[in-house]
């Protein structure tokens, strides 16, 4: 209605200018009421999700949006391929052969058989496979015993190892959640209940711990150097992280709560009981640390060479260093914790590990490397850093008087070295 008013066809000036601005004022009520109605609503949306419940789901514009900008690395490390087809015949596993014969009727009288035209069909059958076992049973009057004949491995339960290794796959591998994989077996006549696939994904799963250890041990043996980062994650409700443990021939992943130097060797010893040993390169760690020299006279006076645990390492503590302050006690954890973990020869000990510049990796191993992500980090802050430098030297910059907020001389002299933390 308002599209079709036309000011200028009021012959009144003082009502004309009245009404415009009246229309000028309704303008700016309408866009504050917008805003109040936008802010009342993302409220609502906080005070439903501090419920627990979900708010309004927001809603993408119908109009086209670019595509997401890849992150620097990822731009860096994509390369340009060239599409070409390859063959998957050869990789196929021929389960079966069959015969598809001509029509007689179809072949002409002067026909020549010139051999066969192989192809190869792909297809999966997805079926029921149940079996009745009938198990021998013996018994013996005199000696009051039984015996029952097994059955063959793998089959436990109600479910034989198909549908246990097809559940796993699913819910682990596909991603699907429980209702949809007992769904997907009902529907070819498995009669399973939604317990007893819950019990077949979380519970008796030691041999796969087992392998996973197995895995790791031989992982951590086949080379000298490993590559290990982590990132936060979230576990039942709590902050944790995720370490993961890789190089080319496999990965490995732990969830912990902290992320400290004690729990790097925890993740490269596989968890095992923690070892502590007093010896001189534990003493050498704490003088790097800062520790005071009255506090390492003491420790130097520690029975050494002697693998510790948790408990004993705390009551030799408490009766030879009393009054440790927090910090002084967890540098001293981590000193002989890692003497402990080079003087290692049960299990690989990591000789160079390649992860970022975080404090907990420091003097865990003998040498640290960045990887490449990390290493073009730093390649792009020097390089911004060389831009500041110059600005400096060509504005006559002194480190005593400099006025530039970014002036790096002045920065470095004010710059205290870390301590390993």
């Amino acid at each position: 209605m308002l599209e079709d008013l036309d000011l200028s066809s009021i012959a009144d000036e003082r009502a004309r200018e009245l009404i415009q601005r009246l229309l000028n004022l309704l303008e700016g009520v309408m866009a504050d009421l917008r805003a109040a109605q936008g802010e009342n609503q993302r409220l609502r949306d906080e005070i439903n999700r501090l419920k627990g419940e979900q708010g309004v789901p927001a809603s993408s514009p119908n109009t086209p949006q670019p595509p997401p900008k890849p992150h620097s690395s990822e731009k860096e490390r994509r390369q340009p391929k060239i599409w070409s087809k390859n063959r998957k015949t050869d990789r196929i596993a021929i389960d079966r052969e069959q015969m598809a014969q001509v029509d007689p009727a179809h072949v002409p009288l002067d026909a020549v058989f010139k051999g066969y035209e192989d192809v190869v069909v792909q297809d999966i059958i997805f079926r029921t496979d149940n079996s009745l076992f009938h198990k021998e049973k013996w018994s013996s009057p005199a000696q009051h015993l039984s015996s029952l004949a097994p059955l063959p491995h793998g089959y436990t339960g109600q479910c034989g190892p198909g549908i246990k290794s097809l559940a796993l796959t699913l819910y682990f591998g596909g991603q699907m959640s429980e209702p949809k994989i007992a769904e997907l077996f009902r529907s070819v006549g498995v009669q399973i209940s939604d317990g007893h696939l819950s019990n077949l994904l979380i519970k008796d799963q030691g041999a796969f711990h087992a392998e996973k250890a197995a895995v790791y041990q031989a992982g951590l043996a086949s080379s000298p150097w490993q590559h290990l980062d982590d990132t936060s994650t979230r576990v039942h409700g709590q902050n944790g992280y995720c370490h993961i443990v890789c190089n080319p021939l496999y990965p490995a992943y732990f969830t912990t709560e902290a992320k400290d130097r004690l729990t790097i060797l925890d993740v490269l010893t596989n968890h095992r009981p923690r070892r502590f040993l007093v010896n001189a390169e534990a003493a050498g760690f704490l003088e790097a640390c800062g520790l005071s020299a009255v506090r390492r006279q003491q420790f130097a006076q520690l029975p050494g060479e002697t693998l510790l645990d948790d408990l004993a390492l705390h009551v030799l503590l408490d009766t030879h260093l009393p009054g440790l302050g927090p910090q002084q006690r967890q540098w001293i954890m981590d000193a002989t914790a890692v003497a402990a973990y080079h003087a290692e020869l049960e299990s690989p000990v990591v000789r160079l590990l390649v992860c970022d510049d975080a404090p907990q990796f420091t003097l865990v191993t003998d040498e640290l490397a960045l990887c490449w992500v990390q290493e073009g980090r730093h390649d792009k802050k020097l390089s911004h850093m060389s831009y500041i430098i110059g600005r400096c030297w060509k504005t006559s910059c002194s480190v005593s008087g400099c006025t530039l907020p970014n002036c790096w001389p002045l920065r470095r002299s004010r710059h205290r070295q870390r301590r390993p933390d």
